[in-house]
This record gives structure tokens, sequence and C-alpha cells, in this order.
């Protein structure tokens, strides 16, 4: 067996004990580190989607979704640690060969300083999609409104949010620039009508008509798993220019309420019609001159079809 006390072995073990053991601990603690660091994040995200799923706007998601999200996270939140613990172990290392790491120390620095300058709103996109994520903001398939466009989501990432408008326009938004995220398709939504019916009208007539119009769609077949609270009149929401105002309220199942507010609109004028309930207008005279060149007015007024006015059945 060689004496380790004397040459050329003790030279050997010095090298070792000076040079080879250090760096192979350092890449063994970088080693544990990074498997640990994995380990914390895994454990960091599935804490908060947990509490989000059970407490939060998360828990319609499916356990598929959950998934998908989870992996998302992790993966974004491991290669942030792993880089951070690579670049360290490689300082120490070229440290442990006796190479003077103050200037590389310092060009990391200003290269650092450089890149958080020049990519603030690169992280600020990365880490409010993360957010995003882990709160459940909005999916793919919701109809939302954010940073002053809507439409439905096509495609979200972790840097930014795809959507196409009614029009069939796409529009990327990054998600930094997402600071109210309003989302038109959660669960249940209101239909919110306002209708003008003319002065004169029996109110409470035409409150049990249109309540009645409610009733009657929300045992329709067709509409009787949509509807989950029957539109009616709520109050008389306001005594205007041109009648009076009702407020209906109904409420309905979220992807279902454009749908819904225009069937109850169609069902509306049929039932006014048949009971003879009006829509006021707004009227117009129309003056006419005679050959003398003498201003004559009308012998009627006329209905205006290109003024709006307030008697049209729109949304509030």
């Amino acid at each position: 067996m060689p004496d380790f006390s004397k040459a050329p072995w003790s030279a050997l073990v010095d090298v070792l004990r000076a040079d080879v053991v250090p760096i192979i601990l350092i890449i063994v603690v970088a080693f544990v580190m990074l498997r640990a660091s994995r380990l914390f994040v895994h454990g960091v995200i599935k804490a908060l989607m947990d509490r989000e799923a059970t407490e939060g706007t998360a828990q319609e998601l499916s356990a598929v979704e959950l998934k998908k999200r989870m992996d998302t996270l992790d993966e974004l939140g491991a290669h942030v640690i792993r880089f951070f613990i690579i670049v360290i172990a490689g300082l120490m290392i070229l440290r442990s060969f006796g190479l003077d790491i103050g200037p590389a120390v310092a060009g990391l620095g200003v290269v650092g300083v450089a890149v958080g300058f020049g990519a603030q709103h690169l992280v600020r996109d990365y880490l409010n999609g993360a957010l995003i994520l882990i709160e459940n903001q909005f999916s793919k398939g919701d109809v939302i409104r954010i940073a002053g466009v809507a439409g439905t989501v096509e495609d979200f990432s972790l840097r930014r949010t795809t959507l196409r408008d009614l029009d069939g326009v796409v529009h990327t938004v990054p998600n930094g620039e997402i600071l109210v995220a309003s989302n038109l398709t959660r669960v249940w939504s209101r239909i919110n009508q306002d209708v003008v019916v003319a002065y004169g009208t029996d109110i409470d007539r035409a409150t049990e008509v249109v309540d009645e119009v409610g009733r009657k769609m929300a045992a329709d077949p067709t509409w009787k798993r949509r509807i989950l609270e029957a539109p009616r009149v709520d109050r008389v929401a306001a005594l205007g220019e041109y009648g009076v105002t009702l407020k209906i309220l109904g409420t309905v199942r979220a992807p279902d309420q454009w749908s819904a507010a225009g069937e109850l609109r169609k069902r509306l004028l049929a039932a006014f019609k048949e009971h003879g309930i009006e829509i006021p207008r707004p009227q117009r005279v129309i003056l006419s001159r005679d050959p003398s060149g003498i201003p004559v007015a009308g012998d009627e007024a006329i209905a205006d079809p290109g003024d709006p006015g307030d008697g049209d059945l729109g949304g509030a």
C-alpha cells in the first residue's frame, strides 16, 4: 500500500485536498440544491393551486387543466432557480482554481442591471402571467375584457394573451399590460334589460306580462337548462321623457347571456303587441313650404326611424 505521507503521493493528496475535493463538493451541493429547489417550487405551486381549487375561482377547473397549469409554473420557477444555482456554483469553482472572480462578478452585475432595465417589461409579463394562472382569472374559451379590448381567449401563455373579437380581429396583449381583467363568462351572468312603455300604460299589467314572458321562457325545454332565474320586472327604473322605464333582471349561464337576452327581447315584442302595450318612439314634426315660400306645418307628426330614442329594447 503506498505511503501517502511521502512523495509523490503526498503532492497528489495535497492537490486533491486543495483543488479536486472542493470542486466535487461544490458540484454535489449544487446538484442537491437543484433537486431540492424543484421539490420546493413544486410544493409552493401545489399549495397555491390547491387553495385556489378549494376556495378560489380555480375550483371550476378540471384536474387536467390544473395539472397543466402546475407544470407550466413548475417549469418557470425551476428554470429561474436553476439559473442562479448554476451561475453561483460556476463562480465558486473558478475561485477554487485561484482565479479572481471579482471582475466576473462585477461584469455580471453590470449585465444584470442592463438586462433588468431592458427586460423589465418581459419580466413583468411573465410574473403577471404566473399570477393569472394561479388565481385563474381567465382561461382559454372565456370571453374577457382586458387592456381596452374584448373577445374570446384563443391562446394564453405566461407572456401574452391572444383574443379574437366579434369582428374576427385577433388581439395580442402582453400580460404585463393587464391591470384589470373582466371575465364575462364566469359561471353565471345577468340579463339586465331596460324596457320603456308609454305613459298611460297600466304598469301592473305590463309587469305581469313581462313576468309571464320570463316564466314561459324559463319553462321552455330549449332554455330551462340555461336560465337559472326567470327574468322579471325588478322595479320601475325611471320616468323618462318618452315613457316609464321598467328594469328587468334575470340570471342565466354565463355563456348564454347574449342569446338569452336576444330571445327575451323577441318574446317581449310579441307579447307587447298581443296585449296592446305601446313602446314609445320619439316624434318629429315635418315642415313643408308652399310655392309662396311660407312654412306650413305638416298635418301629422311621424316617427323618426333614424333616432334610436329610449323606446328601443336595449340593454342597460
